[in-house]
């Protein structure tokens, strides 16, 4: 287990992510050490809670989306086989029967918020960057997280989702992703202000209401706030396809219990484990780097209500 450390003090099962130099991603054996972990400890009555946390300059950048993709692409093991792992654990941290306390710095991303968002507890230093990066790399916000980010005040949830842009540690405090802040190193800034100045979410935020992408870029990009602009700008570069099949898995979450949102995500993860956007997306995002990636559709307007519909298993898919 040299990618996770771990300990009991006293009558605190401590775990510490050890993998520095990928961000804590995690790997196929992490999640299989972390869920064994888990349950040994579930059953041990001499542990009295959980704390979990992070070595290096980040608590966890995601799962392990390079393993993901060498499975797609060489058949070596079953990328839905990798999901269905990753979120057996996020419901057995979302279930635990002890007190989850995650301490969190720096990065945390994707699969990083699936291990400590389901916690009962989460403790942001103030240079967490918080984010579903997703939609960046051709895939949809996972690991049970539409859920909250479905139920957060106003549209920042949406926001989050449909950009995948980072949020603050004051930010993930002010909207309920952590409970509170704890002292650490300066924090980053973001790239959009989502602060108004009475402390609350800016106005231009309600632009992103509603299920219809398409209307929602329009009035994005008609705003006269330039934040609301510059947000249409970075959801154009996502994947068309990504984008319309998030903003409707985050409005089917806000009707669902956790459980049938992680029955979303698997159903989801199959039809996007042979769709070429997620193998493409993390090529030029983490693989090659050039920044370029070449989506399966133009813009969100080319994406058909049969190709989305197909994604949650609704029709058959067209490509």
């Amino acid at each position: 287990m040299s990618d996770i450390l771990v300990d009991v003090d006293g009558h605190v099962g401590r775990i510490v992510l050890n993998r520095p130099q990928a961000i804590n991603a995690l790997s196929s054996a992490m999640i299989d050490d972390l869920t064994r972990v888990l349950r040994e400890w579930e059953q041990d009555p001499d542990v009295h809670e959980v704390v979990i946390a992070g070595a290096g300059r980040g608590f966890c950048a995601g799962a392990d989306v390079r393993e993901m993709r060498r499975a797609i692409l060489d058949g070596s093991a079953d990328p839905v086989d990798f999901l269905a792992r990753e979120y057996g654990l996020d419901r057995l941290i979302a279930t635990y029967p002890k007190p989850y306390t995650a301490r969190l710095h720096g990065i945390v991303m994707g699969g990083g918020m699936g291990v400590s968002i389901h916690g009962s507890t989460r403790l942001v230093a103030p240079n967490v960057v918080m984010a579903m990066p997703e939609t960046i790399i051709g895939l949809w916000p996972d690991v049970g997280v539409c859920h909250a980010l479905s139920r957060l005040p106003g549209e920042i949830g949406t926001y989050m989702a449909l950009t995948g842009q980072t949020i603050t540690a004051a930010q993930a405090v002010r909207v309920g992703l952590a409970q509170a802040m704890v002292a650490s190193d300066a924090a980053d800034a973001p790239v959009v202000d989502l602060d108004a100045a009475d402390g609350g979410s800016p106005a231009w935020l309600d632009l992103l209401a509603g299920d219809d992408i398409v209307a929602i870029l329009g009035r994005l990009e008609a705003s006269e706030d330039a934040d609301a602009r510059e947000t249409a700008r970075v959801i154009r570069l996502r994947s068309p396809f990504s984008v319309v099949v998030t903003l409707r898995a985050l409005r089917r979450a806000a009707r669902m219990t956790l459980d049938e949102v992680f029955e979303q995500d698997i159903c989801l993860g199959r039809f996007f484990a042979q769709w070429p956007d997620f193998v493409e997306g993390v090529r030029a995002q983490l693989v090659d780097k050039d920044f370029s990636p070449r989506w399966a559709h133009a813009r969100v307007e080319d994406v058909t209500d049969e190709e989305a519909s197909a994604a949650f298993g609704e029709t058959a898919p067209s490509r």
